[in-house]
């Protein structure tokens, strides 16, 4: 969540997409059960997304946060959404070797989807707008373990080459701090040709440094070649030291 003011070379896709994904994305991206989705989640960022708007309607509890919402009312983000989905089809379509069409049968189909996304996500803004939170990563404007779980996707990893390692770990840090449980990344590779990210087991041993456990759990979800595999956090649970009340054993 630092796409304003980077100048840095773009890779793949080129500025960060603001991307409208749906409920059944969000489902086969993090493997998303029903208990999970009876969870209060936070979708960091959340971009254009329908979830928020398709699991609250269900009954959920859902908020989403993303720097996008800062300096945009609902009426421009609606028009920010319809434009980055036309630009995220049309390098889709230009780069159809990157993509495993599985999920979606064509860039068509693709299309088609991802603006019923933005649509459900244009309306969900203008009639709940407190479900959608302006903050930036790495510092989130909630209190500690708001939330059971903390879904990110698109962002850590996906831009490596403008996202070092210090912003992961702060990032994946600061996302543990508003999680109560668990925090599920996807995907672990690039937005380009899906190069797997490179520091993936030093951050693994800083995360545990910092009291974070994290795990690489295959999916089922297929699009972007190569990107079938999420991070699944965790707190990591210490031992209470023990007391020796009565003198030496």
């Amino acid at each position: 969540m630092t796409r304003d003011g980077d100048q840095s070379p773009a890779v793949g896709i080129g500025e960060m997409l603001i991307s409208s994904r749906s409920l059944d994305e969000y489902r086969a991206m993090f493997t998303l059960s029903e208990d999970d989705l009876s969870r209060k989640i936070l979708d960091c960022p959340g971009g254009a997304a329908g979830f928020t708007s398709a699991v609250n309607h269900l009954g959920g509890d859902v908020t989403a946060c993303d720097m996008a919402y800062f300096d945009s009312d609902a009426e421009q983000l609606a028009g920010i959404a319809e434009r980055e989905t036309v630009r995220g089809n049309r390098y889709i379509r230009a780069h159809s070797e990157q993509y495993d069409w599985t999920f979606f049968a064509d860039p068509d189909e693709h299309l088609h989807l991802r603006r019923g996304a933005a649509e459900e996500f244009a309306a969900d803004i203008t009639r709940n707008p407190h479900r959608y939170v302006a903050g930036r990563l790495p510092a989130l404007p909630f209190p500690d373990a708001s939330f059971d779980l903390v879904l990110s996707s698109h962002l850590l990893f996906s831009y490596s080459d403008r996202l070092d390692a210090a912003f992961h770990l702060d990032a994946i840090t600061e996302l543990m701090r508003v999680a109560r449980d668990e925090l599920r990344i996807f995907p672990l590779v690039d937005s380009g040709p899906g190069a797997p990210y490179p520091h993936l087991d030093s951050l693994l041993a800083d995360l545990g440094d910092r009291g974070i456990a994290g795990e690489v759990v295959e999916v089922e979800y297929r699009f972007q070649r190569g990107a079938h595999h999420m991070l699944v956090c965790h707190h990591i649970v210490r031992p209470a030291a023990r007391t020796i009340v009565g003198g030496t054993p």
